[in-house]
């Protein structure tokens, strides 16, 4: 939504409506809107949400009594969900689908679910196909949209849910799986189960509710960008709309008060960008006095960090206090987003010479003794309880100009009212992790006025509490894991930079005209090979099934291992996929002697590509790969052995093309084969045991052959995850941290 735009976009950016005539301003506001938030709208009632039993439970609740139109906007949503698992008793079905669609049939309102269009990284981690259950399958007032507006590499990241413009939510929640929970996140909660009834890890999240001309304000947001995203124009309510949406059990902190809607987009389509909560963030920090306290999924902002040091070495810095998960989720988020947090605590401690920063994880005692920890979802940042954000925002650069994002504040201008509202809700979540109650944790912090020593003070041994992280990076991650503006961009990725990176700008003048005729010349040998392939029997000659019959007759010739190792050399010079290969030498030689052709050919074809790297200088493989190949190229040289052991279990790049930029970096010959060859066992075995038994299930199918396939990928299966449980707690080790003493 940005400031100038089309006509369609100018009710969305117009000032924000005078002030009322009884609005008491006793300080000068930090709200600019234009500058770190998009409007300040009044709202008429306020609430905060503290953990999914309250957010979804209001949710449902203001859904549930919608008159004319809902929208829902979140990076996931998932149909089959429950909102309230332990029953509304709202006459409604449960399933979210099923509740949105009996909604508005029975009510006779419009439903709009617009969720980002995700990548295929995350396929298996969101429901397949949820159009079919949340668009075709419904009613034809309730529409569902994935939104893809947006850079790539970037995300529609907000999450917001309004109800006939008269009720709305912002929050870091997402209509999805695994995301319900219990402020007590006990052990044997049944409720806290997914849609096949299957345990999940304690969560935690908050969200904020307002009433009034705000959630109006926020349900023009929601129509823009559903605008984008469908090209469909929505209408608000009509005035003549009485709209009583807030639910009946949320109670009230807050009332008649000023709140500022703060967005992040990047630019695309002809909006410009808008980085309301990056700069909301920085001012913030700035005003700091006393105290920020932050929970957050992600603590990994150079931007954020970079204004933290220098208020850390100022004399009388305030208190930073940042809440997150021990380690991340997943093995990729350990082994990325967990070592870029570790950077970035080095960094701080480097800034904190008086030890007034300190990076906390909350604990659960029974969940400690499984390895596991409470996942932090929240995005709270309190400063000095007179600022308050709530909203979708990681401390992520990613979040400050790459994603969509959408957060509210609220200030106390010297409302002593709205200053208590804040206070206790820093009090409120500091209690929950401490299993204190929120008196406890006021009283204390008036008695110590420091946040480091209430939390110290109220942490108790055998019960929930927050402990420090102390992260520690483990050379090889941290080696091999590229920089922060590759994991965490704070912008998306930009064609010119990407031209700039592939023709450095010393060389561009002389060498671009070069460049022009070898993309052509590239390009012209990419069409003579389309049209062979097309009008020659090529097509025929490497058909599938022929290979294969041509290698059961090369397997016969003593000359067989030579030539599979030819073969592989070939097929790595012109990129041929190398696990293709690997279940063809399967197929012809059997598993065992397949496999062991396999790893030798795909050695070989290593070192000869690994030759041509050690060839080429480092300037050429930087022009010709760009920077991001030459952040690998440094990792790979800081760390040969155990890094060419990572990128063959997780590959990182093309086999070729990573065994070039080794040769580059110059990487001893013996840590390039040995991490060769141990990296590729695990795979090359996988690949020819369960190839050779596929193969077999068809030329004998019956149900002794497709058992015993069966049984074989089980046991695959099982084996591929004890590898990826040692490379989890490998990732774990270095980037999770070992967390302080608990005295400390």
């Amino acid at each position: 939504m940005a400031t100038t735009g089309s006509a369609s976009s100018v009710i969305l950016d117009a000032a924000p409506a005078s002030p009322p005539s009884d609005r008491a301003i006793a300080r000068e506001s930090r709200f600019v809107p234009g500058r770190n938030c998009w409007r300040v709208e009044r709202a008429d009632k306020v609430a905060f949400l503290v953990d999914g039993e309250e957010y979804f439970g209001a949710v449902r609740a203001a859904l549930a009594k919608a008159r004319h139109s809902f929208y829902i906007l979140g990076w996931d949503t998932d149909s089959r969900m429950r909102l309230t698992p332990k029953g509304a008793q709202d006459g409604f079905p449960e399933p979210l689908a099923d509740f949105l669609n009996a909604v508005v049939r029975s009510r006779r309102v419009r439903g709009y679910v617009l969720s980002w269009d995700f990548a295929m990284l995350y396929t298996l981690e969101r429901e397949w196909f949820p159009i079919y259950k949340l668009d075709w399958k419904t009613h034809r007032h309730l529409r569902f949209h994935l939104d893809d507006r947006i850079p790539a590499g970037a995300s529609h990241h907000q999450k917001i849910v309004v109800v006939d413009d008269a009720v709305a939510f912002v929050s870091g929640y997402d209509l999805t799986r695994v995301r319900w929970d219990t402020s007590r996140h006990a052990e044997d909660d049944p409720c806290r189960v997914d849609h096949r009834g299957c345990k999940y890890a304690p969560f935690h999240d908050v969200g904020i509710v307002v009433e009034g001309d705000c959630a109006r304000a926020l349900g023009e947001l929601a129509r823009e960008r559903w605008r984008r995203a469908t090209g469909a124009a929505l209408h608000p309510p009509p005035a003549s709309c009485v709209c009583e949406a807030w639910p009946a059990a949320v109670e009230p902190v807050l009332t008649r008060v000023d709140v500022a809607i703060a967005r992040t987009e990047p630019a695309y389509g002809g909006y410009p960008a808008v980085s309301e909560i990056r700069q909301l963030h920085l001012d913030a920090i700035a005003s700091a006095r006393r105290t920020i306290f932050a929970e957050n999924q992600y603590f990994t902002s150079s931007l954020i960090t970079d204004a933290f040091a220098r208020r850390l070495r100022e004399d009388g810095a305030p208190e930073i206090a940042v809440l997150s998960p021990f380690k991340q989720s997943g093995w990729l988020e350990i082994s990325t987003m967990g070592v870029l947090r570790g950077r970035i605590h080095r960094r701080l401690r480097a800034a904190d010479a008086n030890y007034r920063y300190r990076l906390y994880y909350p604990t659960l005692p029974w969940l400690e003794a499984k390895g596991e920890c409470l996942n932090i979802h929240s995005k709270v940042f309190i400063v000095d309880d007179e600022l308050l954000m709530i909203g979708s925002a990681n401390l992520a650069d990613r979040s400050m100009g790459t994603d969509t994002e959408c957060n509210l504040a609220l200030e106390t201008r010297g409302d002593e009212r709205i200053r208590k509202a804040i206070a206790g809700l820093r009090e409120r979540l500091l209690g929950e992790h401490l299993d204190r109650s929120p008196a406890e944790v006021a009283d204390t912090f008036a008695r110590t006025g420091s946040l480091h020593a209430t939390i110290a003070e109220l942490d108790r041994e055998g019960h929930r509490g927050l402990k420090p992280i102390e992260p520690e990076l483990d050379p090889s991650l941290d080696a091999l894991v590229p920089d922060q503006h590759v994991l965490d961009p704070e912008r998306p990725i930009d064609p010119d930079t990407l031209v700039a990176d592939l023709v450095p700008r010393e060389e561009a003048r002389g060498r671009v005209r070069t460049r022009l005729v070898l993309i052509a010349a590239v390009i012209v040998a990419l069409t003579a090979a389309a049209l062979a392939w097309r009008y020659t029997p090529l097509s025929a000659w490497l058909d599938p099934a022929r290979l294969i019959d041509a290698g059961e007759t090369l397997s016969e010739s003593p000359l067989a291992p030579l030539y599979v190792i030819l073969v592989f050399v070939g097929a790595g010079l012109v990129l041929f996929p190398l696990t293709l290969l690997i279940g063809v030498c399967a197929i012809v030689f059997g598993p065992l002697l397949g496999a062991m052709y396999a790893l030798a050919g795909a050695t070989a074809s290593g070192a000869v590509t690994f030759a041509i790297g050690r060839r080429l200088s480092r300037q050429v493989v930087r022009g010709l790969a760009g920077r991001r190949l030459n952040d690998l190229s440094r990792r790979l040289a800081k760390r040969g052995l155990l890094a060419i052991v990572f990128a063959r279990i997780v590959p990182v790049g093309p086999y070729t093309i990573v065994n070039i930029v080794a040769g580059a970096s110059r990487i001893h010959w013996r840590d390039f084969l040995l991490g060769t060859v141990i990296g590729l066992i695990p795979g090359v075995t996988i690949a020819s045991v369960f190839m050779d038994r596929v193969v077999a299930a068809i030329r004998k199918p019956g149900i002794g052959t497709f058992a015993l396939l069966a049984a074989v990928g089980v046991a695959l299966i099982a084996i591929v995850l004890v590898l990826r449980g040692k490379l989890v707690a490998r990732a774990e080790a270095a980037a999770g941290a070992a967390p302080a003493a608990h005295g400390s």
